[in-house]
């Protein structure tokens, strides 16, 4: 097999045409279909139904696709190891994190990081769990931070912290200021949630459930400040992070909901690739978070 013909299937596999993959690897259109059927020719299959609008990947091609991802994911991450093995001179930290964690937790343990290995690029990708995930399977990330669950066989995850969710709303709302309001009490009231594929909503969602509480919701929204705005507006009451919510606590701009024994924890988590190699950028990453977050190695 000639690996650049499989290059260019990677390529276009990946940006789903041939106009796009050219654009991307700069390659000409006739000059890519015709490694398509090199490569075909080659192999005694065809990898690409040709549509009127592009084209397909058939079943052999989806198949070579994901071994087509692995092996150049192996090669790039091949060339990253050796050019991180020098020192914590040089290199790249590459990590994705659901929304709370990114905004609120991450930025000051990035900033001393900075600090120390200036040399090093820190990118960071901020989505919900479902996102992160995705991001790790296509490689995209060496290093994940949910507040969600991952479940899927090439991840592992551990817990580095607990956080606590509050129930928050203004001021203004009718259980503002009440001491150990019941938690029936909540299905009264509309819940401003997170979307889908949130970690924070899969918790609370799950806890109600255990509790046999219905969620009144009527607004969902993609972000914690959207969440927070909307609660301060009166749209309703929320559930949201310890860590996202203590400067609008101590401004009273929101109000914390005293709940009778009502205890909201989740654990975050950290989430590898089984099968990725961790640089020394990325050890060292992990050490200074453990230590920032007071969790043992």
């Amino acid at each position: 097999m000639n690996l650049k013909h499989l290059a260019v299937f990677h390529a276009v596999a990946k940006a789903g045409s041939i106009n796009q993959a050219s654009k991307e690897i700069h390659i000409t259109q006739p000059a890519i279909s015709r490694q398509i059927h090199l490569l075909e020719d080659a192999l005694g299959v065809t990898l690409f139904d040709r549509l009127p609008r592009g084209v397909r990947l058939t079943e052999a091609g989806c198949i070579l696709a994901e071994d087509a991802r692995r092996i150049f994911s192996l090669a790039q991450q091949a060339k990253s190891s050796m050019q991180d093995i020098r020192s914590l001179a040089s290199g790249r930290l590459s990590l994705g994190a659901s929304s709370t964690i990114g905004n609120y937790l991450l930025p000051p343990i990035l900033t001393d990081y900075h600090r120390q290995h200036s040399g090093v690029d820190i990118d960071l990708v901020i989505g919900n769990t479902d996102f992160i995930q995705h991001q790790l399977l296509e490689d995209q990330i060496a290093i994940g931070l949910t507040e969600g669950f991952v479940d899927h066989a090439e991840l592992l995850s551990d817990v580095f912290m607990r956080d606590e969710l509050f129930i928050i709303a203004s001021p203004q709302h009718p259980l503002a200021g009440g001491q150990n309001v019941d938690i029936s009490d909540l299905s009264r009231h509309s819940f401003v949630l997170r979307e889908e594929g949130s970690g924070t909503r899969a918790v609370l969602e799950d806890y109600m459930t255990r509790h046999h509480i219905t969620l009144n919701h009527q607004m969902t929204l993609a972000s914690t400040d959207a969440v927070k705005s909307a609660v301060r507006a009166g749209a309703g009451i929320a559930a949201v992070s310890g860590l996202a919510i203590q400067c609008e606590l101590n401004t009273g701009a929101l109000v914390k909901i005293d709940v009778a024994n009502m205890q909201l924890y989740r654990p975050l988590h950290l989430v590898r690739h089984c099968d990725r190699r961790e640089s020394p950028a990325i050890r060292e990453w992990i050490r200074m978070l453990q230590a920032s977050t007071q969790i043992d190695p």
